[in-house]
């Protein structure tokens, strides 16, 4: 007999919800095959089985919030083949093949995210109605979320009348019965808040209530960084491997910026300011379980290559739920893209304890003034939302005029001069 236990959480983490078990009560399973899926308010912890057997007991029922190193689940010994005594074969007869173990799985598979998982077994799909678009087929709850608006849209969409009858009489008015509340004309759906969003929520209110947050805002012209790009993005994506994008040179202008105004890249501890020698840049990045940001560590030693590398691969965790702790912990300045969901402008807010964020957004062609002619530049507006009790609003101005008089030379920044 094996338990099976919750892994050791981190100091940072206190607890957890253990969001879906992926086998049943009495399967066999194998070494270091996933049992069971626990959510924190940081990442989602995978339950391996620590040994080859069946599971025999359930202890934790999803759903219930368990701690580190408790007991969820009990292995028993696995199945014993049964073998055929070669003395009870005829010769020349063929042996009974003695029946295949059940291979029956749980209607949903181990390929699938748990807030996928989850919202699949509420609205009742099968594996049949989603079809994944994760790697290597992981159901995301996006495909999901994709399957349900098409059939809401379906259900929306009017049916064509049909022809009137011949020659029938006109059938005396009814009164239209009475919409019953809750009915199908006005569904309502009520879920738990996941441990990320939650942690999420409780982050964000904490910086309202914490911080003096203010926000200033300013344009650049991505016109030299667009041709930059453009001219070397083919060699680049052959040399490194991954293609040129336009956060890396976010990041590095970044760095040089904080290089100049330290306070931006310090924090507050109680009393005292923390001025970090280091910059460890935070990176927005989506995810089915919500906004996560990972770290880009020790960024000012990374080239344009790694960044983007880092970047990409961030990407792919985010939307796989393999993001670590590690990856999500710390940073000492942040920057978010709302450009890439279409925004033209907004106010990020702070990630405590940090002191700033940068908030970046679409690129969009407007005339500007120009060497005394109106002309057509592609333009992005530029926000950085700031800690007013420890920058001062000239220093958050100069460091955003600093990151916009960067990215239009982006040569001279590279070339650091």
């Amino acid at each position: 007999m094996s338990d099976v236990t919750v892994p050791v959480f981190p100091e940072s983490v206190s607890d957890g919800t253990l969001v879906a078990w992926r086998r049943h009560a009495g399967e066999a399973v194998a070494r270091g095959e996933i049992l069971a899926d626990i959510e924190t308010d940081k990442v989602v912890f995978e339950v391996p089985a620590p040994a080859d057997g069946t599971l025999t007991e359930i202890v934790v029922p999803a759903g219930s919030t368990v701690l580190s190193g408790q007991l969820i689940a009990k292995l028993g010994a696995a199945p014993a083949r049964e073998k055929q005594s070669p003395s009870r074969v005829a010769v020349g007869a063929t042996a009974p093949v003695a029946p295949a173990p059940s291979t029956a799985k749980p209607e949903l598979p181990a390929a699938i995210m748990p807030a996928a998982e989850k919202l699949m077994r509420e609205r009742g799909l099968g594996l049949a109605d989603v079809t994944g678009s994760g790697k290597d087929g992981r159901v995301l709850k996006e495909d999901v979320l994709r399957v349900l608006a098409g059939r809401e849209t379906a259900a929306a969409r009017p049916k064509p009348a049909a022809p009137p009858p011949v020659a029938s009489p006109p059938a005396p008015a009814t009164k239209a019965p009475a919409r019953e509340e809750g009915g199908e004309e006005r569904p309502e759906r009520r879920v738990a808040m996941s441990r990320l969003r939650a942690r999420i929520a409780e982050r964000l209110v904490e910086a309202q209530h914490t911080a003096a947050i203010l926000t200033t805002f300013n344009e650049v012209n991505m016109q030299p960084v667009m041709a930059l790009r453009k001219r070397y993005q083919e060699r680049f994506e052959q040399e490194h491997g991954v293609r040129l994008g336009f956060m890396s040179f976010f990041v590095k202008a970044s760095i040089e910026a904080l290089r100049r105004f330290p306070e931006v890249n310090a924090s507050i501890d109680g009393s005292d300011v923390i001025y970090h020698g280091f910059f460890d840049i935070g990176i927005a990045v989506s995810s089915p379980r919500g906004l996560v940001v990972p770290i880009l560590r020790d960024a000012d030693q990374l080239s344009m290559a790694q960044i983007e590398a880092q970047i990409k691969d961030f990407g792919q965790k985010a939307q796989e739920g393999k993001l670590a702790i590690e990856d999500i912990t710390g940073g000492t300045f942040s920057i978010s893209n709302g450009g890439v969901f279409g925004s033209l402008m907004s106010t990020p807010i702070l990630n405590p304890p940090q002191s700033a964020i940068l908030g970046m957004h679409k690129i969009q062609e407007r005339p500007i003034a120009e060497s005394g002619e109106v002309v057509i530049r592609p333009m992005m507006y530029l926000a950085l939302s700031y800690d007013h009790r420890l920058v001062d609003g000239r220093e958050a101005v100069q460091f955003l005029v600093a990151i916009k008089e960067l990215l239009e030379d982006p040569a001279g920044m590279l070339l650091e001069m």
